[in-house]
C-alpha cells in the first residue's frame, strides 16, 4: 500500500496556519488513536503511545473492533478494524512480522472457503455489525489487508490464498465501484510480483477513465459540498434535529483517492494537471474549524452523526499526510 513515510513530518506552523489549526481541531474533537497519531505525525510524537492507545480496541481472538473504524459500530472484530489497525501500526513503523501474527491468525479463523475476507453490513441486533455467514469473498475487504502485510514484508501461512484471491479479483475486475479500485490499489501498490502488478494497475487506470470512476474537472463536482466529492461537514448546533446523511461510499472519487502518494501505481493514470487540480481541491477543502470533511464512508446509515464525528480527525490527518506526501504545503 503506498502510503506516506513513518517518519514525522515536524513541521512547524503559524498560529493561524493550516497545521496549527488542523491542530486545534484534533485537540477538540479526536480520539486519544488520532490525537496520537497527529502527534507522531506532525509534532514528533513518539510510537509507543499510538501502539498504546491502539492496543484498547484488540479483542482476545486477534482481531479488532469497538468502531475503530467509526463507521462500523459495536465490539465485535472485524475485517475492516483489522485493516484500519493494520494502517496504523505501518504508519508508525510497526507493522511487523512479530505484531502481525495475532492479526493472522484472526484473519485466518475468519476467512472465506477461498481464502479472503468477506465484506460486513450492519445488522439490526442492536450490536453495529456483522460478517454475514457464508458471504463471499470481497476484493473491497480483502485487497488493503494484504497490501499492507505485502508492504511490511510480513509472510504467514493465510496470505498465500488471500494474495492468489486479490490477484484474481483484481484481473476479472470490469464493472468496478470507486471503493474496490481503491482497493485494488492498496494491494497492486505493494504485491510481490511487481510486473504482474504494473501491467494490472494499467488496465484498471484504463476502466477508471473509461467508466469515469474519478473526477477529473471540477466542474463536474456537485455544488451541495454534502453530496458532492468535497465531502460533508458535521451537524452544526443550529441545525436542530435534522441528522446529516452519511457520506455515499460510491461517491465519486479524485485522483488523489486513488493515488494516495506519487510513487503508486495509480499515478501514472491521471495526468500532471488532472493531478494539480486534485490537490487543489483537496487543499481547499478545510472547513472554517480546521478539519477537513469526511467524503465517503462506508456502514453508517444509523450512526450516521456520531460516526462522522470520530472520522473526521481521521480524514483531516489523512488530507495532511497526502498533501505533505505530493509536496504541498502544509503549514
Amino acid at each position: 500500500m503506498a502510503d506516506t513515510a513513518a517518519a514525522p513530518l515536524t513541521l512547524t506552523s503559524p498560529p493561524d496556519g493550516a497545521l496549527a489549526r488542523a491542530e486545534r481541531f484534533v485537540w477538540r474533537t479526536a480520539r486519544v488513536l488520532e490525537q496520537r497519531l497527529f502527534a507522531h505525525h506532525f509534532r514528533e510524537g513518539a510510537a509507543a503511545p499510538v501502539e498504546t492507545a491502539l492496543e484498547a480496541y484488540r479483542n482476545d481472538d486477534g482481531g479488532y473492533g469497538h468502531a475503530l473504524e467509526p463507521g462500523l459500530r459495536g465490539p465485535a472484530s472485524l475485517p475492516e478494524h483489522t485493516a484500519r489497525a493494520l494502517r496504523v501500526l505501518d504508519a508508525v513503523g510497526r507493522c511487523d512480522a512479530r505484531r502481525a501474527e495475532h492479526v493472522c491468525r484472526y484473519l485466518t479463523s475468519v476467512s472465506t472457503a477461498e481464502g479472503a475476507l468477506a465484506a460486513v453490513r450492519p445488522v439490526g441486533n442492536g450490536r453495529g455489525a456483522a460478517r454475514m455467514p457464508d458471504a463471499p469473498g470481497a476484493l473491497s475487504a480483502t485487497g488493503p489487508v494484504v497490501g499492507l502485510l505485502h508492504r511490511n514484508e510480513v509472510w504467514h501461512a493465510w496470505l498465500f490464498r488471500a494474495t492468489h484471491f486479490c490477484w484474481q479479483a483484481v484481473e476479472l475486475l470490469e464493472a468496478a465501484r470507486p471503493g474496490e479500485v481503491e482497493a485494488a490499489v492498496l494491494f497492486l501498490d505493494h504485491a510481490p510480483d511487481r510486473a504482474r502488478a504494473e501491467a494490472a494497475a494499467e488496465r484498471l487506470g484504463r476502466l477508471v477513465r473509461r467508466e469515469s470512476l474519478a473526477v477529473l474537472d471540477p466542474a463536474d463536482l456537485d455544488p451541495d459540498p454534502s453530496a458532492s466529492a468535497l465531502g460533508t461537514d458535521p451537524p452544526t448546533a443550529d441545525a436542530g434535529t435534522r441528522r446529516p446523511s452519511a457520506p455515499d461510499p460510491d461517491a465519486p472519487r479524485l485522483p488523489h483517492d486513488y493515488a494516495r502518494t506519487p510513487d503508486s501505481l495509480a499515478r501514472a493514470w491521471f495526468t500532471d494537471a488532472e493531478m494539480a487540480r486534485s490537490l487543489d481541491l483537496l487543499a481547499a477543502g478545510r472547513r472554517e474549524d480546521g478539519g477537513w470533511p469526511v467524503r465517503h464512508l462506508a456502514h453508517t446509515p444509523e450512526h450516521a452523526p456520531l460516526a462522522l464525528l470520530e472520522a473526521r480527525p481521521m480524514a483531516t490527518i489523512e488530507a495532511l499526510r497526502t498533501l505533505a506526501a505530493y509536496g504541498r504545503p502544509v503549514t
